[in-house]
């Protein structure tokens, strides 16, 4: 048996450097058999179409990386326990390892695969690759979960070390046997149409775009980050959220890499960090409340009226509300899965306060399109937004389209664009063409209704519904619970 290979289970840790299971598996000396499950009894919250695609771009670019190194990735398409079992029996492994997922039904189907493999006699060793803490080690001083982000990013801050990532393995030793692969095509992830032809444009999934991508931003974005990154309008931001989310690069590496150009840009060095710390803190929640992405946390948000409109639902999703800065941003979304933080802020606190239609609509929009659809950010922040979650700010605070589109896209260039049937408009009128001349909407051949939506709602008295409805609530009143 001492040439009886192990198993190293990728799952949301697409890369080989700073890969704390493959450095393992290496360095035990036995021949590794990397293996990829696309699991189809992964639930509700199975990847939506936009994460799908990323997927089959990371494998295949994984698949390449692997090769090189010497071994090829073996990928099956199944109940993740039974094909693990199914493999590791059919190659005699005397052990596996992974890096462990976080999100609860993931968490969960590892322990029952631990706990078979066990059963056989297979040792199992898991690692910490997602984050730069596990959920459970941030605790406040009286031991209990953190619910407000400044305190837990300031403990998180405290507990971190300058330890280094991990380097890549400069080779793998192969196993000699024979062992049955899926064609990457067989596990069907990309669509069937050409939804992804701009998105495809638009990124370069994999370890080297994810590096490659690292290192335009801390060269060309970091400095003037703090101020810029909230500008759509403005290439201000990393752009490395679906990197990281399929594990093509790990938190550690981009907390080191950013940490060692920290005195060139100390202030926006902090800020792009305090990002990091938001998905850490994301984490920290998903993990002490499993049903943050179906439930909200604050349990009196369950009696809110919501509206059941689905033809607003679907102005909404294509990007057909008449409010420019959040048609700009659901454009952007379907056309390369990825919108700026700050629109997807301000669209969805038009979908949840002035269409009053519930958080868990808008976030199941988000999982299916965004390459970045990440189970913790996606329900966290949803939450934030609808004002039931959090650290979350007073639901009466609702944003304004129009003064959110003239601060942070003050010549209109965002919207323009994504909206090119507003290009012509003037400065003073791309946010609110409602409001301009008819002069002035024929000169921009602009014709409400027609070239352009009319305004779905009238803010002032959708904000002054939602605030009603939040009146129901905090006086007891409302829809009962469900």
């Amino acid at each position: 048996m001492e040439d009886a290979p192990v198993v190293l289970l990728f799952q949301r840790d697409l890369r080989v450097g700073d890969n704390p299971a493959l450095t393992a598996a290496v360095e035990s000396g036995a021949p590794v058999i990397p293996l990829f499950v696309l699991d189809d009894e992964a639930g509700a919250w199975a990847p939506g179409a936009a994460s799908r695609w990323w997927l089959h771009h990371s494998l295949a670019a994984l698949r390449v990386q692997l090769d090189a190194l010497g071994v090829p990735l073996i990928l099956r398409r199944g109940e993740l326990a039974a094909t693990l079992l199914d493999v590791t029996r059919a190659v005699a492994a005397k052990a596996v390892f992974w890096n462990r997922r976080h999100e609860p039904a993931a968490a969960a189907r590892e322990r029952t695969c631990e706990a078979e493999l066990l059963r056989r006699g297979v040792r199992v060793e898991g690692f910490n690759a997602t984050l730069l803490f596990e959920p459970a080690r941030v605790r406040t001083r009286e031991g209990h979960p953190f619910t407000v982000f400044t305190p837990f990013w300031r403990t998180c801050l405290a507990l971190a070390t300058d330890e280094a990532p991990l380097p890549a393995p400069r080779a793998i030793r192969a196993w000699d046997g024979a062992l049955a692969s899926l064609p990457l095509g067989a596990l069907e992830l990309e669509p069937a149409h050409d939804w992804a032809g701009e998105i495809a444009a638009a990124w370069t999934p994999g370890e080297r775009g994810a590096h490659a991508q690292l290192e335009r931003f801390l060269d060309e974005r970091l400095p003037g980050y703090a101020a810029g990154r909230d500008r759509p309008d403005l290439d201000a931001t990393s752009r490395l959220s679906p990197h990281l989310g399929f594990g093509e690069i790990s938190a550690r590496a981009l907390r080191h890499a950013s940490l060692a150009g920290a005195a060139r840009a100390p202030r926006d060095t902090e800020a792009f960090l305090r990002q990091l710390g938001w998905r850490e803190f994301s984490y920290h929640l998903l993990a002490h409340h499993p049903d943050l992405p179906d439930h909200p946390l604050r349990p009196e948000f369950a009696r809110l009226p919501w509206r059941d409109d689905a033809l607003a639902m679907g102005t909404w999703r294509r990007g057909k509300t008449g409010y420019p800065i959040v048609d700009a941003g659901m454009r952007q979304l379907w056309r390369t899965g990825w919108m700026h933080n700050r629109v997807r802020m301000i669209a969805a606190s038009f979908l949840v306060k002035d269409l009053l239609l519930p958080w868990q609509a808008g976030e199941r929009w988000f999982w299916e399109t965004l390459v970045d659809a990440d189970l913790a950010n996606n329900s966290a922040s949803w939450q934030w937004v609808a004002g039931c979650g959090a650290d979350a700010a007073p639901y009466f605070r609702v944003f304004n389209p129009v003064l959110q589109g003239r601060r942070f896209d003050p010549d209109g260039s965002y919207v323009r664009r994504w909206i090119p049937e507003l290009a012509r408009l003037p400065d003073e009128a791309v946010h609110h063409p409602w409001s301009a001349s008819e002069t002035t909407l024929r000169e921009a051949g602009v014709r409400l209704g027609v070239t352009y939506p009319t305004r779905i709602v009238d803010h002032a008295e959708a904000r002054a519904r939602a605030l009603a409805a939040y009146a129901q609530i905090r006086d007891g009143r409302g829809a009962p619970k469900r």
